[in-house]
């Protein structure tokens, strides 16, 4: 004889609200005890002469937590230096440690946010200048020279000039 079963209870998710434990990455009030505390102890270190404090495991976890949350937004995740984006929100977050200033605002997260936002556009554009610069190098390059110098492999140097070439119609297009 099957015995009935009991329905299981669901939950309603409503908009905006998690049903999670973990649905924030970044405890903000925990976020901000701890930025309080760290700038506690470098005003401490100016006063008695001392180096500035390291920033707590916490904090840096914060950083990097942030960070990569960042890096996975869509105009963020398909570049090949995401991690290279990554390290230098970081470093920024670091610098901008004491920065921070709880009288005028009690959300660390959306300051430290914006600090690794601009260091991820700051990147992209420092990597499409080094690339806008490659392949002007390449553009200038003597092919000439570059096939004399073959030993003999015109097969492989007609191959990677077929290489070359598509790269810079695929970059010229872009650009327009």
């Amino acid at each position: 004889m099957k015995t009935k079963e009991e329905p299981k209870e669901r939950s309603i998710r409503q908009p905006g609200i998690s049903n999670s434990k973990n649905a924030h990455y970044v405890n903000n009030e925990k976020f901000l005890e701890e930025l309080i505390l760290h700038k506690g102890k470098v005003v401490q270190a100016k006063e008695n002469g001392l180096e500035k404090p390291m920033v707590s495991n916490y904090l840096g976890e914060c950083f990097l937590k942030i960070a990569t949350h960042l890096s996975y937004k869509a105009n963020f995740i398909n570049y090949t230096y995401r991690d290279d984006m990554i390290s230098d929100g970081i470093e920024n977050c670091l610098i901008a440690a004491e920065k921070f200033d709880p009288a005028k605002s009690s959300n660390p997260f959306a300051y430290y946010t914006q600090i690794i936002y601009f260091a991820f556009v700051r990147r992209i554009q420092k990597e499409k200048k080094q690339q806008d610069t490659k392949y002007k190098m390449i553009q200038n390059m003597d092919l000439d020279q570059f096939i004399s110098q073959s030993d003999g492999n015109e097969e492989y140097v007609s191959y990677i000039i077929d290489m070359m070439k598509k790269q810079m119609d695929t970059f010229n297009s872009d650009k327009k």
